[in-house]
């Protein structure tokens, strides 16, 4: 990975300003490319679908027409290729099951993050269809959007809008550099050190299939839960730091895809910090053209509900991913009624947390079997003792880690930083001294990060299923 980046930037840098699309689209190819060369073919299809749609649409529009034939094909060959690769071996098990039809199901895997460059690219299309867009007439550069390695394996979905100018014209300044490198070591530092972490105490604690429900116990459960809420904001979030500061050194600038999301205060403030570039996408492109909530209570409703399915849906093609959408949507619902209600601040903010972390259960265990145990082992259900000695052995010896996972949770870290150079301010010796512990954080971050990932084989990849 170290190899990787070091040569892209090398070559970004050295060949010159007219060479750095056609350096980062090598790359990103080449990156991809990792994953099978077949997939890579699929890549390139879909752009070609979506790049050739797009410059029909507008051609469409300057002869007077609506170009809409033309988007409606893209969103149904390119949702359709989505749904064959994603939702194929979904649809044949259930079938299976419901009716013994077929006998056999194939095993189709699933490319690396096909979910988010297809959004990528939809959006493209919708947004060139409603003018919020120019149509992109060479190949190559919207290839390029869609499959810019910083954010193509794990997002966040950068609109085209957002960075259609920086495609064409942008420049690179030694801030844009060092802030980069600042949020990529952060991001790594998380990702290898803190997330790794929680996954290996969260599997150590957490049944992996039905049958390992025995010697499990309450507490066990509740704290394995515990470090995977904590893992999958800290893995998911990292990775979007890692883009966005990778796609910072060469003058990228990608929207902030997480906000501190375990500090919100209700589920609604929760979508609002979490995963924000999904959000967003189903907000503009499917809830809002369906009416919102500006409509009857009735349609309001069934917008939920599609939104929420489809949420779900997009996270995995498995029945727990579709009842943890509708389970948002459900407290979503409820919220609504009850805004106006005053509540103490620490009572809504433990009612968010309590509610994102039975969400996270579900998230987590795609046996409906499995998910029922746990959820009624964590209440004492199926005669499982209440702790052992190897559970409280466990969280005491990671009871400073854990500290230090919940800690970054939250903005302690970033008003600190914030703080200490409001102090510095016109302070030549400590201004001095914050521009010296910039400099060296970066480098003890990817160093311990590296050490991490050298001395620990296990680097667990959430996004399989994306």
């Amino acid at each position: 990975m170290f190899a990787f980046l070091s040569l892209n930037l090398a070559c970004y840098f050295l060949l010159g300003k007219r060479a750095r699309n056609g350096v980062l689209l090598g790359f990103s190819l080449m990156f991809y490319a990792w994953s099978g060369p077949q997939y890579l073919l699929l890549l390139l299809l879909v752009t070609g679908i979506s790049w050739g749609c797009g410059c029909l649409i507008a051609e469409s529009q300057r002869e007077g027409h609506t170009g809409r034939g033309w988007l409606v094909l893209d969103c149904i060959l390119l949702l359709g290729i989505l749904a064959v690769f994603k939702y194929t071996g979904f649809f044949l098990e259930n079938l299976q099951l419901l009716f013994g039809v077929p006998e056999w199901i194939p095993q189709i895997v699933l490319p690396l993050g096909i979910s988010f460059y297809t959004f990528q690219l939809l959006s493209y299309c919708i947004d060139v269809y409603r003018k919020e867009a120019e149509a992109q007439r060479k190949y190559w550069k919207l290839l390029l959007y869609a499959s810019l390695f910083h954010q193509c394996v794990a997002g966040p979905i950068v609109r085209y809008q957002t960075v259609a100018g920086e495609i064409e014209h942008r420049s690179v300044t030694v801030e844009d550099v060092a802030a980069g490198i600042r949020r990529f070591s952060v991001g790594l530092a998380q990702k290898s050190i803190l997330a790794n972490g929680c996954a290996g105490i969260a599997d150590t604690l957490l049944p992996a299939v039905l049958g390992d429900m025995a010697g499990r116990t309450t507490l066990g459960l509740w704290v394995g839960m515990l470090f995977y809420m904590l893992q999958i904001y800290l893995d998911f979030s990292a990775y979007s730091d890692m883009a966005i500061g990778m796609g910072r050194m060469v003058g990228f600038h990608y929207l902030e895809n997480f906000n501190y999301p375990y500090i919100a205060r209700s589920i609604r403030d929760f979508w609002r910090r979490w995963h924000i570039s999904l959000s967003t996408f189903f907000r503009d492109y499917v809830y809002i053209p369906m009416g919102g909530s500006r409509v009857h209570v009735f349609k309001w409703i069934r917008n939920m509900l599609v939104v929420w399915f489809l949420t779900g849906m997009w996270h995995g093609a498995s029945w727990n991913y579709i009842l943890w959408g509708l389970y948002f949507c459900l407290f979503l619902m409820l919220e609504r009624p009850l805004r106006k209600i005053r509540w103490p601040g620490i009572l809504k903010h433990v009612y968010t947390l309590v509610v994102v972390f039975f969400g996270w259960v579900l998230f987590r265990f795609e046996n409906m079997g499995l998910l029922m145990a746990v959820m009624g082992g964590m209440f004492g259900v199926g005669g499982l003792s209440l702790y052992n000695a190897d559970v409280l052995w466990t969280l005491w010896n990671h009871i400073f880690f854990l500290a230090a996972a919940l800690i970054a949770c939250t903005p302690l870290g970033k008003n600190l930083r914030a703080w200490r150079y409001e102090k510095a301010e016109g302070r030549g010796r400590i201004a001095r001294g914050m521009q010296l512990i910039d400099t060296v954080m970066p480098v003890i971050l990817i160093f311990f990060s590296a050490c991490a990932l050298v001395g620990n084989s296990y680097n667990p990849f959430l996004y399989f299923q994306f």
